[in-house]
């Protein structure tokens, strides 16, 4: 089983990638003509989509026929004429762009623990631009953030799940060994961080859908407990409500990742 199998809320539900984000791997990009992005582990297009604007190409690629569909379905229509995008479903190590294309960003938005690290980058070693960029970057998930109502949502979930953090049907790995050291052991090790801060607002029926795009809270794994889990989350979060809202702020940790002696524009 997919590990994301049961989450059909992705789009809907996950916060998408902030336009100070968007702008921040934009002024990172090396200059080039066509500009060419690759979005790996595009899920439903998210960051391809907030990206799109300032490329001529686009290339998003996923391991979940259903995600593609759903990548296509949202990337498609938002086109500008003259660009260019191709969605394919294919593992992330496994991707060969077509020949003479080679992306100028490549981005990995949380996804990059769930790959072969050192199988994609040597991959992404073979067709990346002389002077591209390889962009890696996440914000803290529910399971992880440290506010006092997402403690809270994460406590109801491990009270119905059990304490350990579930990957589908199975249970998430121990945590690899720190992301800017997998790419200091590759071709990119010229790596540099920044942090973007973003601030969110949900309703308690939007972190109940987030829950449920996500592996560690999929719907299929409360099975009849489903209905008692909803009832449980929505009392415990209720005292968190400010305005109506649930606030959250967080942050995003980029990190681009070039080869030696090559820099941006």
């Amino acid at each position: 089983m997919n590990t994301f199998t049961g989450t059909s809320s992705y789009r809907r539900f996950r916060p998408g990638i902030p336009a100070a984000l968007a702008a921040h791997l934009a002024q990172e990009t090396p200059a080039g003509s066509p500009l060419r992005l690759l979005d790996v582990g595009t899920g439903p297009g998210l960051v391809a989509q907030a990206l799109a604007p300032y490329f001529d190409e686009v290339i998003a690629v996923d391991s979940d026929q259903t995600m593609c569909a759903e990548a296509e379905a949202a990337l498609r229509p938002a086109l500008s004429a003259g660009q260019r995008l191709h969605v394919q479903h294919t593992l992330a190590e496994d991707f060969m762009p077509p020949a003479g294309w080679h992306p100028h960003l490549v981005t990995c938005g949380r996804v990059f623990h769930w790959l072969d690290q050192p199988r994609l980058l040597n991959r992404l070693n073979e067709y990346i631009a002389p002077d591209g960029v390889l962009a890696v970057f996440s914000d803290r998930s529910l399971w992880t953030a440290d506010s006092a109502w997402q403690h809270t949502a994460r406590t109801v979930v491990q009270q119905f799940l059990g304490e350990q953090r579930h990957a589908g049907d199975d249970v998430f790995g121990p945590p690899g060994q720190p992301y800017e050291d997998a790419l200091r052991a590759s071709a990119f090790h010229e790596v540099t961080t920044a942090t973007i801060p973003v601030r969110r607002e949900w309703r308690i029926d939007e972190v109940l859908g987030y829950l449920y795009s996500t592996s560690f809270a999929a719907p299929h794994l409360f099975g009849e407990r489903q209905e008692a889990f909803e009832a449980a989350l929505t009392d415990s979060l209720a005292p968190f409500i400010e305005g109506g809202f649930l606030v959250e702020d967080n942050a995003f940790t980029v990190l681009t990742a070039r080869r030696p002696c090559v820099r941006g524009r």
